[in-house]
């Protein structure tokens, strides 16, 4: 199968996170889990401020609390993530299960 260059901003977004500090990447981690991955139609947004340091804070509570979710109950964890420029006031974060992501066509 060929390599197909995409933005992330392509992904179809089942919901999107507005989140401003690690309690919040918290629930939205929870959240997320309990929507679940590999039964969705696409995957999830978060957006961060784009303050360098609390946006790496952020995403690593995301994926670290997904991570935890996702094995707890028992879900797949095979996740693809990126992280990228959403514009000039925020960082985005599109997380979608990488069976998903190939029945898209990506």
């Amino acid at each position: 199968m060929p390599y197909m260059e995409f933005h992330p901003s392509q992904i179809p977004i089942v919901k999107t996170f507005v989140v401003n500090d690690e309690k919040a990447a918290v629930e939205s981690a929870i959240e997320m889990v309990k929507i679940g991955f590999d039964n969705s139609s696409g995957g999830f947004k978060v957006l961060m401020p784009k303050d360098q340091k609390l946006a790496k804070r952020i995403g690593f509570t995301v994926t670290s609390e997904i991570n935890s979710g996702l094995r707890k109950t028992k879900q797949g964890r095979n996740l693809r993530y990126w992280t990228y420029h959403h514009d000039k006031d925020s960082y985005a974060i599109v997380l979608i299960s990488a069976g998903v992501f190939s029945d898209l066509g990506f």
